[in-house]
């Protein structure tokens, strides 16, 4: 088992400014770092991102979501299909420049954008022959993706473990699984620990994200962060517990996470908290 935190408590665009972040985070015992891709128009930015991080002892995982105006998996129409596929093989392109093998996030649609219903037939075909193409791509870069499903307010398309078991099942491809969030989890599954072996059988469990009922500071809300980990230790998981919280400090962040309020007084108690938490639960069980 390795920790990691995703940077996006700080940024979306990791830059210059938060290159200091990977010494302290590294000082505190993190494993790794999840590096956001969103603005991948300078490839070679990530290549120096993955450089510092290895030079401060990091690893690194990667995570995305799609921007409204770079297409969208499930649409009707053939060009934003392409375009969300060209879109995603810029930032798998950049995961490998950064060294990460796992590329993670709702690549499946744009966050907030809904249909008005559930999921089709046609939206999930849709969905999976782009994700096909895209498995194809990141495979050849040694870059595995993973799906993350949302709550039901931010997504539409896939909720739940279950869907992404089955999701995972329609695309049939190798470098292609999900991964399970204890903030979605506790949104939307009957039973949030038990949801991460619906996945984990399947062998297609890539990736864990340990985040709080409220986004914040992890062990000080209710979702089942202790129970989910001594579960997946149980099971025999080996992979990232990556910390994911998110502030109000970044207001394109905020807006789409529907964070109005502050949620912790600073990162390091984020960060230096949810690390402990999290080495503590998996310690003593």
């Amino acid at each position: 088992m390795r920790i990691g935190i995703n940077m996006l408590l700080w940024t979306t665009h990791v830059s210059q400014e938060h290159l200091p972040l990977f010494a302290k985070l590294k000082a505190v015992g993190y494993d790794g770092i999840e590096i956001p891709v969103m603005d991948v128009r300078d490839p070679a930015h990530f290549t120096m991102l993955g450089r510092v991080a290895r030079d401060n002892g990091l690893d690194c995982t990667t995570s995305t979501a799609l921007p409204a105006d770079q297409g969208s998996p499930i649409s009707p129409e053939p060009a934003e299909r392409r375009a969300a596929s060209d879109y995603l093989r810029r930032v798998i392109d950049c995961a490998h420049n950064i060294g990460a093998d796992l590329l993670i996030g709702p690549i499946y649609q744009n966050i907030g954008r809904f249909t008005g219903s559930g999921p089709t037939e046609i939206e999930l075909e849709h969905a999976a022959e782009v994700h096909r193409e895209i498995a194809a791509h990141a495979e050849a870069a040694g870059v595995r993706c993973a799906v993350e499903p949302l709550n039901r307010f931010e997504a539409h398309l896939i909720n739940t473990m279950e869907q992404a078991r089955d999701y995972v099942r329609r695309v049939d491809h190798p470098a292609l699984g999900a991964m399970h969030d204890t903030f979605h989890a506790h949104i939307e599954e009957k039973d949030p620990t038990a949801s991460v072996e619906t996945l984990y059988q399947t062998g297609k469990l890539f990736h864990v994200h340990i985040s709080e009922n409220d986004r914040g500071t992890p062990g000080r809300g209710h979702a089942q962060l202790r129970p989910t980990i001594a579960k997946l230790k149980s099971l025999g998981y080996d992979g990232w517990l990556t910390i994911e919280a998110f502030g109000s400090a970044l207001p394109e962040l905020a807006s789409a996470t529907r964070i109005w309020r502050s949620i912790f007084p600073d990162a390091e108690q984020v960060y230096s908290e949810g690390y402990r938490l999290v080495r503590h639960a998996w310690n003593t069980r």
